[in-house]
């Protein structure tokens, strides 16, 4: 049911790409617009990855540059039964993580500097646990994909403001407005739809993965706190990325933000801190440990409190 209702909600962004070309462009418009859509979604699937990992200067590390990272990383993906994936470093205060990748074959896990400075090797181990329940699921393809079209969206819109229809074809001046700001509202609540239950999911199955609800519970509480009080630049230039992120990383000082692509942090809390009594979790007890020199907050990629 899920998969259905996901394939639903990305043919939505996709049709929606041609409503705006329609109110831009008429008839004539609306074709072009799909026939770019179509191009998207193809263009999506083999580069969506590469695209996020470059809006966000994601450097790849490895065994040399990041040992206990990557040695985290593995372990995990062998406990979800997963093959490795790529890992990334993003230069970033903020602390955040996200996976992409079209298939778990060719998926990525990025986690920012600040995310390594905060956390704890216990609850870092939860968070990429969460990434790993989303490649696990595919919930990989489906959030860059999205991301794509919707930011395509937002830009097709714009666009159209300077450059509608000439002559008789020329829409008019307030609905090519309107349409500049509908248009990506209406795109982000698509997103925001795709996103909200998929992250209650992996918060279940990477808690699974860890073994330690607690420690993901620990974690989305101080990465709520550092996200509501440092910004990330990265993803205000690119608010599209938003639902990619296990917390939303966007300040909420513009319009792309009125709107959560994440369920709420206390509510996610909440029903981890169930699964530990579930479970029987009294405290987290995943047995990742922050280790010198070698460790993946020592790596040469970055600079901090360890390195």
């Amino acid at each position: 049911m899920n998969t259905v209702k996901t394939a639903m909600l990305l043919a939505a962004l996709t049709a929606l790409f041609g409503v705006v070309g329609y109110m831009l462009g008429g008839a004539t418009g609306m074709m072009i617009a799909l026939g770019i859509a179509v191009a998207t979604n193809l263009y999506a699937y083999w580069n969506s990855d590469r695209l996020a990992l470059a809006a966000y200067n994601a450097i790849e590390v490895d065994e040399r540059t990041a040992p206990d990272l990557v040695r985290m990383v593995r372990e995990l993906a062998n406990r979800a039964g997963l093959p490795m994936p790529r890992v990334y470093i993003m230069q970033n205060p903020q602390p955040n993580a996200f996976a992409t990748g079209r298939n778990p074959e060719n998926a990525a896990v990025a986690i920012t500097t600040g995310l390594l400075d905060m956390l704890s090797p216990d609850e870092a181990a939860g968070v990429i646990a969460h990434e790993l329940a989303h490649i696990k699921n595919r919930d990989t393809l489906t959030m860059t994909v999205s991301a794509t079209i919707a930011g395509a969206i937002a830009s097709l819109a714009q666009f159209g403001i300077f450059f509608g229809g000439r002559g008789n074809d020329r829409p008019n001046a307030i609905v090519m407005l309107l349409t500049a700001i509908i248009a990506p509202l209406a795109a982000m609540i698509i997103q925001m739809a795709i996103s909200r239950s998929r992250e209650y999911d992996a918060d279940r199955m990477g808690a699974a993965i860890v073994g330690q609800p607690l420690a993901l519970a620990s974690a989305l509480a101080k990465i709520a706190g550092g996200v509501a009080h440092v910004p990330n630049m990265d993803a205000e230039r690119h608010p599209a990325t938003a639902p990619l992120f296990i917390i939303n990383p966007l300040s909420g000082r513009g319009m792309d933000n009125l709107f959560s692509t994440h369920p709420a942090t206390e509510n996610r809390i909440a029903a981890l801190q169930a699964l530990a009594q579930e479970m029987g979790a009294a405290a987290p007890q995943a047995g990742f440990t922050r280790t010198a020199p070698s460790s993946p907050w020592n790596s040469s990629t970055r600079r901090g409190p360890w390195g």
